[in-house]
C-alpha cells in the first residue's frame, strides 16, 4: 500500500517578499513544503529595508491589552494573530536569527545596531539553506482562465506555475517605487474577492500654507507640542509628541498617530480641524498672566519668546493662523496658544504614506486567512483591511499574518491530500 502524499511533496508558491511573505514560506518550508517566493522586485524586503533606514522598529514593549487597541476597528481580527505570534515571540524570532534588540525609552523595540538589513540576510540565509527557492522580477498576473494555474510576466516572458496552495502578500499601495502598488485589486477583484479600498494611512495632510510661511518653515520640527481632537461628548482629548511643518501641511509621529481618524472626518466633512497646544504643561491661566505682563516696548515677538518661550515656528503658526486682532487680546492669544485650531484639508496621496488602509476583508477570509471563494489561496500582510500606527505595529501584524497564512496553507494542505 502507497503512503498519501504529505506537504512535503507539494509545492507552495509564496507571492510577495515582504515581511508577510517570508514569514509565510519560513513556516511553510518547515512544515515540509517545497517553498517558491515571487517577487516583481529585483531583490525581496525593499520596503522593509527603507522602512529600517533611520532605524529598524521591530515591535513595541507594551502589554498586550493596549498593543491590541492600536488596531481600531479591525481588533477583533488582528487580535487572534498576535496572541499566537506577538511582540515578545517576534523578540524571540529576532533572537533566534542571531539579532540582539532592545527596548527605547518610548517603549519601542529595535536591533541592538539599528539596522534592518543584517536582519534580513540572516533571514534569507536561514530560508535558502531550508531549500526555498526565490524567483525575482516575476510579476505576478493573475491566474489563466478556469484554473488555479498562475501567471507570471518575467523579463523572459510569460510564464505559469500550478502550486498545490498559494500564499498571497502582496503589499499595500503605498512606496509602488518599492513593489506595493495595488495592482493586485482587479486581480482578486475578477474573482469576487470583496476589497476595501486602499486608502492612505499613516500620511501626511495639506493644510495651504501662505507662500511666507510655506517659504520660511518647511522642514522645521515642532517639538514639545500636543494635538487635541473632540471626544464624543466634545470634550478635546490630547496627545503629546512632535511632526514637521512640509511644503503642503504637516507630517510625522504625532500626526500618522491620528491619521486613520483625520483621514475619515476628511472623507465624511471635507475637512477635519485639529488642536495644537504650543505650551504643554503650562496651564491655561499662567500662559494668560505671561501674555498679559506689560511688554513695554518690546515686540510681541519678544514678549511671547521671553514670557511663553513661543518662538521660530510656534510664533510662524501663531501669525498664519490668527487675525491680527488676537495679538491684541491676552485672553484670545492665550487661548489660541493652548488650543490653536488648524484645518486640514486633504490626506497626502497614498503612495507617499508609510502604509495604505483597506485591502481583501476578513469577511472573504476564513479563521486560517484562506480565500473562502477560493480554497488553497491564503492572504497575508498589508494587503488585508486592517491598519495600524507606526511604532512597530505594522511589522508585528504583518510578520503575525504572514505566519498564519503560512500554517494555514499546511494544515490546508494536509486536509486536501
Amino acid at each position: 500500500m502507497t503512503s498519501s502524499p504529505g506537504p512535503q511533496q507539494h509545492a507552495v508558491a509564496v507571492i510577495g517578499g515582504g515581511p508577510a511573505g517570508l514569514m509565510a514560506a519560513e513556516v511553510l518550508s518547515r512544515g515540509g513544503a517545497r517553498v517558491d517566493v515571487y517577487d516583481a522586485m529585483p531583490s525581496v524586503g525593499r520596503k522593509f529595508l527603507l522602512a529600517g533606514k533611520g532605524g529598524m522598529n521591530i515591535t513595541h514593549s507594551e502589554p498586550i491589552e493596549p498593543f491590541l487597541s492600536r488596531y481600531g476597528a479591525r481588533r477583533a481580527q488582528i487580535a487572534p494573530l498576535l496572541r499566537d505570534f506577538g511582540p515578545g515571540a517576534l523578540r524571540a524570532w529576532v533572537h533566534g536569527l542571531g539579532i540582539d534588540t532592545f527596548v527605547g525609552t518610548s517603549g519601542r523595540v529595535f536591533p541592538t545596531d539599528m539596522k534592518a538589513a543584517p536582519l534580513l540576510r540572516a533571514w534569507l540565509h536561514r530560508l535558502r539553506e531550508a531549500g526555498v527557492h526565490f524567483h525575482m522580477r516575476h510579476r505576478w498576473l493573475g491566474w489563466c482562465d478556469g484554473g488555479q494555474e498562475l501567471r507570471f510576466a518575467t523579463p523572459e516572458g510569460e510564464i505559469h506555475a500550478q502550486p498545490a496552495a498559494t500564499v498571497l502578500a502582496l503589499g499595500g499601495a503605498s512606496w509602488a517605487r518599492l513593489g506595493s502598488d495595488g495592482a493586485w485589486v482587479p486581480l482578486l477583484q475578477q474573482h469576487d474577492v470583496a476589497v476595501a479600498p486602499l486608502q492612505p494611512s499613516n500620511c501626511g495632510f495639506d493644510v495651504g500654507w501662505s507662500e511666507h510661511f510655506r517659504t520660511r518653515f518647511a522642514g522645521h520640527p515642532l517639538q514639545s507640542v500636543a494635538i487635541g481632537l473632540p471626544d464624543p461628548q466634545g470634550t478635546l482629548r490630547w496627545r503629546q509628541g512632535q511632526f514637521v511643518i512640509t511644503e503642503t501641511g504637516v507630517e510625522g509621529s504625532l500626526i500618522y498617530a491620528l491619521s486613520a481618524r483625520l483621514r475619515d472626518e476628511i472623507a465624511a466633512a471635507g475637512e477635519a480641524v485639529i488642536h495644537l497646544d504650543l505650551a504643554p504643561g503650562k496651564p491655561l491661566s499662567r500662559i494668560t498672566e505671561e501674555v498679559a505682563h506689560p511688554r513695554g516696548s518690546r515686540s510681541m515677538s519678544s514678549h511671547l519668546q521671553s514670557r511663553v518661550g513661543i518662538a521660530g515656528v510656534k510664533a510662524g503658526l501663531l501669525r498664519e493662523c490668527l487675525p491680527a486682532s488676537d495679538f491684541a487680546d491676552p485672553a484670545r492669544l492665550a487661548a489660541a496658544i493652548k488650543a490653536l485650531p488648524l484645518r486640514l484639508v486633504a490626506p497626502r496621496p497614498i503612495d507617499e504614506a508609510i502604509s495604505s488602509a483597506g485591502g481583501v476583508t476578513f469577511e472573504s477570509l476564513d479563521e486560517r486567512l484562506m480565500l473562502q471563494n477560493t480554497p488553497g489561496v491564503f492572504c497575508a500582510g498589508e494587503m488585508l483591511d486592517w491598519e495600524a500606527p507606526t511604532g512597530g505595529y505594522l511589522l508585528t501584524a504583518c510578520f503575525a499574518s504572514g505566519r498564519t497564512a503560512g500554517l494555514g496553507a499546511l494544515h490546508w494542505l494536509q486536509e486536501t491530500q
